[in-house]
């Protein structure tokens, strides 16, 4: 690894008017390393949905970094995270995505566990000779240092020296919220998993989600197609006003959207969106006022695409879906995505969710593949040695200002910087937001 100094890499100058990044960030080997060790393994991760072992004796798998784990429900109810790794000889104990086992037998030489993690049989224990230090040892299942939930959503670490996982999320909590207030009876996600890899680095994926800019660029087919449905448009939809009034002040005109930036590397970029019968939310309108308050529910109505550094994305439009970036190298990268949707919606709700989903996201959707295929050429971009600082982060600068906004008000919600813009700013001076973050976790390994 060529020896990098964190100024070298985070160029961090906002009385100048200045961020930029190098794009040694997305090619260099060592500097891969680091993240995994400092940032996958050494903070707090999302690794999935408590619904996904709902059950007692439900598990299902999946990595932190580049340590496998198991996320199980034992007996009693209870959730538990460990290392999916047998403490016998280390080979991996689980090797499917879900299911529902009382027992977890090591394909190798049998060692077997519950879904407590406990070790419940080694094989033919009393005729192995074994000395008085192995009957000391503790053969249980490794659990991971830190675990937690919040409101179905699941966080684990490597490391025990993290802030609680209320510190660490913030207030970025209250745009969870808006997700799972969907429905008294919390979310769930849509049965089907989408696994793709792009040949790219993680973070371009990172800035995607949160980028506005590409859109008109990097997607004129979906557009022609939406002007061309809208033209053909028979069944009447029922128009409304919700969300949009409430958004429209007379010394604002012209907003249209905006961005967050929170604690920790979380942001959010969300804009106003036309209400309407086809959107899934519409049937339960008048019930979410009531329930939540008018405020709360016209921001559900509202596009919104939320990251919780450093891993989770949940995009909310027309559809909804969430979806989970994991690194495998520099330039290789395996997202999973899910249709994420609130418990208790009807079939007719449902279908317009999975339509829309298929749509515009996953592979076979309108969208993700011409993400993809920028992000890949991207990657090739970045060998460029001559002019290493990229041009990409400097838009909204002089937009951004120190708290929130009226908007943010309106449901309590308190960033720690904010944009507001019309349809043509695509402010990027959010993404500071995530390389801040990278640096403080960065620091001290490139001290």
């Amino acid at each position: 690894m060529k020896p990098f100094a964190l100024r070298d890499l985070v160029d961090d100058r906002p009385h100048d008017g200045v961020f930029r990044v190098n794009r040694a960030l997305f090619r260099d080997a060592g500097l891969f390393d680091l993240e995994m060790k400092h940032i996958f393994e050494g903070g707090w991760v999302f690794i999935g949905l408590a619904t996904q072992a709902e059950h007692p004796h439900d598990y299902f798998s999946g990595f932190i970094g580049r340590v496998p784990i198991i996320v199980s429900r034992d007996g009693e109810g209870v959730l538990h995270c460990f290392v999916n790794a047998c403490p016998h000889k280390g080979v991996r104990l689980v090797q499917k995505l879900c299911g529902n086992a009382r027992r977890h037998v090591c394909p190798y030489h049998s060692w077997t566990f519950d879904s407590a993690g406990a070790n419940k049989n080694i094989k033919w224990q009393k005729s192995g000779c074994y000395g008085a230090g192995f009957d000391e040892e503790n053969h249980d299942l490794a659990p991971v240092a830190q675990f937690g939930e919040y409101r179905g959503f699941l966080f684990a670490s490597l490391n025990p020296d993290v802030p609680s996982l209320e510190d660490y999320l913030g207030e970025a909590r209250k745009l969870i919220d808006l997700v799972v207030d969907k429905s008294p009876e919390g979310v769930e996600l849509v049965p089907g998993r989408v696994v793709f890899t792009y040949a790219a680095n993680w973070k371009m994926q990172l800035e995607n989600c949160s980028d506005q800019y590409h859109f008109t660029s990097t997607h004129p087919s979906y557009i022609r197609i939406l002007e061309e449905r809208a033209r053909e448009q028979t069944v009447e939809v029922v128009q409304s006003s919700i969300g949009a009034a409430d958004f429209w002040q007379e010394d604002a005109a012209g907003v249209t959207g905006g961005t967050m930036s929170f604690t920790h590397g979380h942001v959010l970029n969300w804009g106003v969106m036309p209400v309407s019968s086809a959107l899934p939310e519409f049937e339960r309108a008048e019930e979410l006022a009531e329930r939540i308050g008018t405020a709360k529910r016209n921001w559900i109505f509202n596009m919104r695409n939320l990251t919780i550094f450093p891993n989770l994305q949940l995009a909310d439009n027309a559809s909804s879906q969430m979806r989970v970036i994991r690194p495998i190298a520099p330039g290789l990268t395996e997202m999973q995505t899910w249709c994420i949707a609130p418990r208790g919606e009807s079939a007719e709700a449902r279908r317009f969710r999975i339509r829309q989903y298929e749509d515009f996201f996953n592979p076979t959707g309108m969208a993700t593949p011409d993400d993809t295929v920028c992000y890949e050429e991207a990657q090739y971009g970045m060998a460029e040695q001559d002019r290493p600082w990229l041009q990409g982060h400097a838009r909204g600068l002089t937009a951004s200002v120190e708290g929130g906004n009226d908007w943010a008000n309106m449901i309590d919600l308190k960033p720690a910087r904010s944009v507001l813009a019309d349809a043509q700013l695509c402010d990027e001076s959010l993404f500071a937001n995530y390389y801040r973050a990278w640096s403080a976790r960065m620091a001290e390994a490139l001290a």
